[in-house]
């Protein structure tokens, strides 16, 4: 099986939609696609996702399912640095996420103090059913870190949606804290992160990243990748800041 977690392209978050250059970057992305073959079409109910998608879909001639686990991951939280107000749980300062190392646990983040006061937890593992309860429809059964294949095959499944609930998906595809994710990759808008199974013992498939955030498809049109991904690479730059 392979997945493809793709991100909405540059986004209107205003309107939930997509800038001028969002839909550029989706006409680009639908070229790329439209060349491989996708048996199944998913997508986050917000409209930057549909709207990424929607260009995509009117290549193939299909439709995709909508998922409200795929929505952005946006559960609430006291950040160290600002109790004044409440923060996505994801959006961390450097240096107050490394000073709690529970944050890099794979089975202890959630166990953090400020995520467990944001209430964290019911929502990470609602996300993760979500993604198990799909994958065991297309053949493939979570097993503790690991999944059963019942019915193994080489579907290819497309998930339009964000980058906070890509990062959650892929943390609980390979077994990680999402935390060292979200603070230690960056998927631009439009970007594709392609997980494929391997079945090293028959009847044991486990995931394996083979490309994130992938915008070869930006390149190749000449189109520069959104900087709404980043921050900036010096802090006397003028590009995106808090």
């Amino acid at each position: 099986m392979r997945i493809l977690l793709i991100r909405h392209a540059d986004p209107d978050y205003e309107n939930d939609s997509l800038t001028d250059a969002g839909w550029r970057e989706a006409e680009c992305l639908a070229d790329r696609l439209e060349k491989e073959k996708i048996d199944f079409f998913y997508v986050s109910p917000l409209g930057r996702a549909r709207d990424t998608a929607s260009v995509t879909l009117q290549r193939f001639g299909r439709d995709a399912e909508v998922l409200d686990w795929l929505r952005e991951f946006d559960p609430q939280i006291w950040r160290p640095d600002d109790r004044e107000k409440r923060h996505i749980c994801w959006d961390w300062l450097p240096e107050d996420m490394s000073g709690d190392g529970l944050l890099y646990s794979a089975d202890g983040w959630l166990d953090s103090a400020v995520m467990r006061e944001g209430g964290v937890r019911e929502e990470y593992e609602r996300v993760c059913r979500g993604l198990d309860g799909l994958l065991a429809e297309h053949g493939y059964v979570r097993e503790g870190r690991f999944y059963r294949a019942v019915r193994p095959n080489h579907d290819t499944l497309a998930l339009f949606c964000h980058f906070g609930v890509g990062c959650v998906l892929l943390s609980h595809l390979i077994s990680c804290s999402p935390m060292v994710l979200w603070h230690g990759l960056c998927a631009a808008p439009s970007s594709v992160t392609t997980l494929l199974t391997e079945e090293r013992r028959e009847g044991v498939a486990s995931f394996r990243a083979w490309g994130y955030g992938d915008v070869s498809h930006l390149y190749a049109k000449g189109v520069e990748p959104s900087f709404s991904a980043r921050f900036c690479e010096c802090f006397t730059d003028d590009t995106r800041h808090d």
